[in-house]
């Protein structure tokens, strides 16, 4: 039996990850400091292929230890967004890059399979579609931390993920990505207010994400030492665009634009995924899928809000 270390296992992704890895046969050990007090995981408290390690990722010698442990390593472990990143500016460094280095440079012949943003392209021309050789130009803190990591990460010969704006649900949710929050203010508020209404961005399942990184563990010859743009081909759209969308399912939604607000990360690209596709990999959730899934899950749990986030 594969056994499968995941940092940050406890999150967004991680939450969907781990049930999908148990389900297809593995063992994964979660190691995870639980910064936002998550829980969702006792779930698989009786499956005997669950284990958890509550602990620092920047705490060397326990990281290096369970290294050793794995046979395949998903450092998910991070500081994720602008804010958080430039409210935590020590930590995010030590977290989002430092503990994804030391994974690199200990993993040996393990495979390791790194999430980074394709938010690292910055600002491109909306008329360029960015290909795993554009040049990354990170804006952020938090854009700069991911890139310097998967720079190691590649040249160790190892896999990098470059992932588009994630949505959909998880049992440890986050409210504040955009589509989320989007549908959130929809279904709540029955109006949303755009500034930097043209840019464009791409889009991806938080589902698709968790079975793409099972793709890469069973394709990794074919994958390692490569970078891959993991996102929706038909769902690269600016926020106006994808409030359109969201108004197909919401007639009463209001839009309004407004000149005031930036994107700290400038993010305003056209992604392409066809490096992955050709390796055969196909997304299973469309943007509408998300959606109509969020309206649903907003009913429940739209008073609630301020335990969906990680800020």
């Amino acid at each position: 039996m594969k056994r499968v270390l995941i940092t940050g296992g406890a999150g967004y992704i991680g939450n969907v990850l781990v049930e999908l890895l148990l389900d297809k046969g593995y063992h994964v050990l979660v190691l995870d400091s639980l910064l936002f007090n998550q829980t969702e995981l006792i779930r698989f408290s009786n499956n005997q292929n669950f284990e958890f390690i509550y602990g620092d990722v920047t705490n060397e010698d326990l990281l290096y230890k369970y290294t050793q442990w794995a046979d395949i390593i998903i450092p998910l472990a991070a500081y994720v967004g602008a804010p958080i990143c430039n409210n935590n500016y020590i930590m995010a460094k030590a977290v989002n890059q430092d503990h994804v280095v030391n994974i690199s440079r200990t993993a040996g012949s393990r495979k390791v399979i790194y999430p980074n943003t394709n938010s690292g392209y910055g600002i491109s021309s909306s008329d360029e579609i960015c290909t795993e050789e554009t040049p990354l130009h990170p804006i952020s803190h938090y854009g700069k931390t991911k890139t310097a990591a998967e720079e190691v990460i590649l040249a160790n010969d190892q896999v990098s993920l470059r992932l588009a704006t994630n949505f959909g649900i998880s049992p440890r949710m986050r409210m504040d990505l955009l589509v989320n929050d989007f549908v959130y203010r929809a279904v709540t508020e029955r109006s949303i207010v755009l500034f930097e209404s043209h840019f464009k961005r791409n889009y991806i399942h938080v589902k698709d994400v968790a079975a793409t990184f099972l793709f890469a563990i069973e394709n990794y010859d074919r994958m390692r030492g490569r970078a891959f743009n993991l996102g929706l081909s038909n769902a690269n759209l600016n926020k106006l665009e994808l409030c359109e969308k969201i108004k197909y399912y919401i007639p009463e939604l209001i839009i309004i634009e407004s000149p005031i607000g930036k994107d700290p990360d400038k993010r305003d690209y056209i992604v392409s995924n066809e490096r992955l596709e050709k390796l055969g990999w196909k997304p299973e959730y469309s943007l509408d899928n998300g959606i109509t899934e969020l309206k649903r899950a907003y009913e429940i749990i739209k008073n609630t809000r301020k335990r969906f986030g990680n800020v």
